[in-house]
């Protein structure tokens, strides 16, 4: 291990003398409120975790491509502009074919600052985590408690995105975005009812200042002094279990975050959720390899940062150190929990940032417990 983390401080090193080209995306214009910007994102990492090599004893160590996204947004009208997003399936799940799926696809009728209506497949009004995205996260690894049911690999969405209709806007300092998805289709949900996805949150010091209602994890300090609690909620009849156990599925989370610029101008960046899920699920249904069962019990994390103010090379270090605990409601099924302890280079904020972590536990984000493994991993995200 002490070799690893040698090899790879030498690489962050190395990279910290890299001085980067501007990155931007490009927007052609060609009327009056019309315009098409396109953009792309993408996210790579390489992982050493102990034990996990096909012999069982050994390291496993892989290069993996986590994420290549397209970004395509326009306006055709004041009033009316459109979002087409695709992500690599094949990056996210490890597949062989070099699939490319259809991420987001809006029609965003955006009236004023109090009402905006989204139509069409877009990420469920969740907690602050599911509206990062892996790109606006503080954590590189923030995926370690319970998801809602969208982020459950097709069934009832993918990759936090589900077909719906959101409404969403603001009034003075609060936040509101809510919506009725699709959800859970087929299976235990045989009389088609639709999931209720909503979301409030407050801004007690500086407006957050996001595209629609997402959200990020550290603004860097670029947002000045940011206090926001988020009250977010999800609920489906039959949203859970089998088809001959159906059960009911609701969750309600808790998230704040809190950033503030200091008077070296270093940033202090502390994030924390509360998750708490009720799953309506019977032993046979448990004990179904058919179940679409989610998580039943309680879940939270906290994470703390420090941007120093100093430059090394062309950008920031921010160190910071994230604990996660898992506590599930399931009969016989023991707590979970994970710490990540990392570094990210910050050289332009979310769209050029570098990141070397160590993790240890057994969380994960099904909630129960996997194995419990030591991995350390440097990743690179660039955005244009």
């Amino acid at each position: 291990m002490r070799t690893l983390f040698m090899s790879l401080g030498g690489l962050a090193v190395l990279l910290a003398g890299f001085a980067p080209a501007a990155f931007a995306g490009g927007t052609v214009e060609f009327g009056e409120h019309q315009s098409i910007t396109v953009g792309a994102g993408m996210r790579s990492a390489f992982t050493i975790v102990e034990d996990s090599a096909p012999s069982g004893s050994d390291s496993s160590t892989d290069i993996d491509l986590q994420s290549v996204r397209v970004y395509v947004n326009g306006q055709i009208h004041k009033n009316v502009k459109f979002t087409f997003n695709t992500e690599c399936e094949s990056c996210v799940f490890g597949q062989d074919a070099d699939d490319i799926g259809v991420l987001d696809a809006i029609l965003q009728l955006e009236l004023n600052d109090a009402f905006n209506i989204w139509i069409g497949r877009m990420l469920t009004p969740a907690d602050r985590i599911e509206l990062n995205g892996p790109y606006y996260a503080l954590s590189w690894n923030q995926y370690t408690v319970p998801l809602l049911p969208s982020d459950q690999l097709g069934a009832a969405g993918l990759l936090g995105r589900d077909e719906g209709v959101t409404v969403w806007g603001s009034i003075g300092k609060l936040q509101y975005a809510a919506g009725i998805f699709d959800g859970l289709e087929g299976g235990a949900n045989q009389k088609d009812k639709l999931l209720f996805a909503g979301r409030v949150a407050y801004n007690f010091l500086e407006m957050e200042k996001n595209p629609g209602y997402y959200t990020s994890s550290t603004y860097y300090g670029n947002g000045g002094d940011v206090f926001t609690l988020g009250v977010s909620f999800q609920s489906q009849s039959d949203g859970t279990g089998t088809v001959q156990e159906p059960g009911d599925f609701q969750a309600v989370i808790v998230d704040a975050l809190f950033e503030k610029v200091l008077g070296d101008a270093g940033v202090l960046t502390l994030e924390g959720e509360y998750k708490m899920f009720d799953a309506d699920l019977t032993a046979t249904a448990l004990a179904d390899p058919t179940c679409f069962c989610l998580f039943d019990g309680d879940a939270f994390f906290v994470t703390g940062a420090y941007m120093f103010p100093q430059e090394v090379g062309p950008g920031k270090l921010q160190p910071y150190v994230r604990f996660t605990s898992n506590e599930p409601d399931f009969p016989g099924m023991e707590d979970s929990d994970l710490t990540e302890v990392g570094v990210n280079y910050i050289i332009k904020g979310h769209n050029l940032r570098f990141n070397l972590n160590y993790t240890s536990g057994d969380a994960n984000l099904t909630g129960s417990p996997g194995a419990d493994l030591d991995g350390v991993s440097f990743g690179v995200q660039i955005q244009i």
